[in-house]
């Protein structure tokens, strides 16, 4: 493989003797969604092709979209977003009927560029109905060894850490990754009904030496130690599944029936870096309008702006069938498996960089 595989300031990709550097990065990419799809379709799963223009591109806080409109022949303009993810999509099929489906999705994020992030990207994403979440831990586990068997490789490497992708993935709760890592009672901070108590939480940060602003709320100081201690240690010889996310933080996902504080979320990681993301989702049409009013507010507060909800959707999920979803940056799947250092070096025609 190439050495970096990096584009350069001064070496446009499309340059001869740059794609040839990147080229072995862009064919086992294509090997690797070859026996995805393969895979998917062996499970009997149906691929579909969402639409990437939406009248919500989705109500997260942190969320950045690309904004446009329609304009008639008449000359009527109407607000429309390109989506981060095809999600409201696959869950409006799924109350059409579909019961197993999947769609590599081109998705689009704002305010996102480095060597894990991209304008746009390709997301896998795929949905069962009728079955747990934690098979979706399974499926992961899959999608890992294919990749690698697709890409010729028996490790996952990006940055010094390396990954057995053929061994099962370690399996840890938020509130033990917490304890483990930082010293930290999460579970402490949260009420029976799921309410947050930033206090609480705030005084684990300071004995953990964790610094933190006055005005952070409790899903700022979540997000502290969650970057500054937890991420590091995930993924290091195989990968991690951290599940049981605080309700709090899990706007799409259904609660635990275990435990109302936490919900039936995971995120996959694999050399310290997060590959995908898994709900238990939620169908309670009312509860998800509060949610992403809460989330929208919270949009407005930090960066001064706010997305509309879907209406459609919320229609949608009232007769909505009770399912599991995972969505996996497969761009980055493709890095660890190739070795690729930048996320640009395994997209065939990577977006323009901005002017300097």
């Amino acid at each position: 493989m190439p050495r970096s595989g990096s584009t350069s300031d001064r070496s446009p990709w499309w340059e001869p003797q740059v794609h040839a550097d990147r080229r072995p990065f862009l064919l086992a990419r294509n090997r690797i969604q070859a026996g995805l799809r393969a895979h998917f379709h062996g499970e009997d799963f149906i691929e579909i092709d969402p639409a990437a223009l939406q009248a919500s591109p989705g109500n997260e806080t942190h969320l950045h979209a690309f904004a446009t409109e329609a304009v008639t022949i008449d000359g009527l303009r109407s607000p429309l977003y390109l989506h981060t993810s095809p999600e409201f999509a696959c869950k409006k099929l799924l109350t059409a009927g579909e019961r197993r489906i999947f769609s590599f999705a081109h998705v689009y994020r704002n305010r996102e560029r480095g060597p894990l992030h991209h304008p746009e990207f390709t997301m896998l994403e795929w949905y069962r109905v009728d079955e747990d979440y934690r098979k979706l831990m399974d499926d992961c586990a899959d999608l890992l060894a294919l990749a690698a068997e697709a890409a010729g490789t028996r490790r996952f490497s990006y940055r010094g850490a390396s990954v057995d992708p053929f061994a099962e993935p370690e399996r840890i709760t938020l509130a033990e990754a917490f304890h483990r890592f930082a010293g930290i009672d999460l579970l402490a901070s949260i009420t029976d009904d799921g309410q947050t108590d930033r206090e609480q939480l705030a005084d684990g940060l300071v004995q953990a030496g964790i610094r933190f602003a006055d005005d952070d709320t409790w899903s700022d100081l979540f997000s502290r130690v969650l970057v500054e201690k937890i991420e590091p240690n995930l993924g290091l010889e195989r990968s991690t599944i951290l599940c049981e996310y605080p309700a709090a933080e899990a706007a799409l996902a259904r609660p635990s029936p275990n435990d109302p504080r936490v919900a039936e979320r995971f995120e996959l990681y694999a050399c310290g870096v997060e590959l995908a993301n898994a709900f238990g989702e939620l169908t309670d049409a009312v509860e998800q309008r509060r949610r992403f009013e809460h989330e929208m507010a919270e949009k407005a507060r930090i960066y001064g702006d706010s997305y509309p909800i879907d209406e459609d959707f919320l229609r949608a999920l009232q007769g909505m069938p009770q399912a599991s979803g995972a969505a996996l940056g497969f761009d980055r799947l493709v890095m660890l498996a190739t070795g690729a250092s930048r996320i640009d070096a395994v997209m065939w025609a990577p977006v323009a960089e901005p002017p300097q």
